[in-house]
């Protein structure tokens, strides 16, 4: 049986991750379970090695066809404080109890001590985040890293960002938060496990309206076009000849373990 290249990677390396993950899993099992790190057995249900590769295919494939759109999710959520609108849903905030409280604290503990070290933005260069465009300006940079976004798709790591969350300084970038990433199709419940429903808001970018490819951007067209724009369903999108994207990128949820205030860490 011929197994393409890039199948046989995508499945490779999914195998070594489930394999190093094996002693560390059975260290958890040794820990009382309200001191235990969600895991891929907390979860409802886990990927097949082929949907998780479709995932990892699609997140890259949409950042390269897409550099535009891809350009615009990043603005969007490049601040604090973010809205629902018709390209940007956000969960609804369950009840709170104590319990999420707790576990939504210890997540920010755990992932602060993990990132303490990125402070020195050389040094997340160094363990494999890359910066989304850095050329252009942002108020907020996010530091990639791509083997976490993989490891994402399976289980939640809090000591694993998918991205590193940075603001721009005459000296460099300073360090303000992280940000982890469920796959596409995660259900709610599946979102909830990972971080409580009732702490943090994740969210999806959904619903964009691409200019023609090759269109010159003008200011008519970015009322109609992209984050801001007014078209947000296919129809309307394929009747202007628009490029229409359901959904770039996964689902997100942004976390700002240094802030002060309680309100602020996990913002939304």
């Amino acid at each position: 049986m011929n197994i393409p290249r890039h199948t046989a990677i995508i499945f490779a390396a999914a195998i070594f991750l489930l394999a190093s993950q094996a002693p560390a899993r059975a260290q958890e099992q040794a820990k009382p379970r309200q001191l235990q790190k969600p895991g891929p057995d907390d979860m409802p249900s886990m990927p097949s090695l082929s949907s998780a590769g479709e995932d990892m295919n699609e997140m890259q494939h949409d950042a390269g066809s897409h550099p535009d759109a891809a350009r615009a999710a990043h603005e969007a959520m490049s601040g604090h404080h973010m809205d629902m609108n018709a390209h940007m849903f956000m969960t609804a905030l369950r009840p709170e109890n104590p319990a999420d409280d707790a576990r939504a604290a210890a997540i920010v503990l755990t992932g602060r001590n993990a990132t303490d070290k990125y402070k020195d933005y050389k040094v997340a260069l160094a363990d494999g985040f890359q910066i989304f465009h850095p050329e252009a300006p942002q108020q907020h940079y996010h530091f990639t890293n791509y083997r976490y976004a993989f490891e994402a798709i399976f289980t939640f790591n809090p000591e694993h960002p998918t991205s590193l969350l940075y603001k721009k300084t005459p000296n460099g970038y300073e360090l303000e938060g992280a940000m982890f990433t469920a796959r596409k199709k995660a259900t709610e419940d599946e979102l909830n496990e990972r971080v409580p429903l009732s702490v943090a808001r994740w969210h999806k970018h959904v619903n964009i309206c691409l200019p023609p490819k090759g269109a010159q951007p003008r200011q008519a067209s970015l009322r109609e076009f992209g984050f801001g724009g007014s078209i947000s369903t296919e129809d309307a999108c394929n009747q202007a000849d628009g490029r229409w994207v359901p959904q770039i990128f996964n689902w997100m949820v942004h976390v700002y373990p240094y802030e002060s205030d309680p309100q602020k860490i996990w913002a939304h």
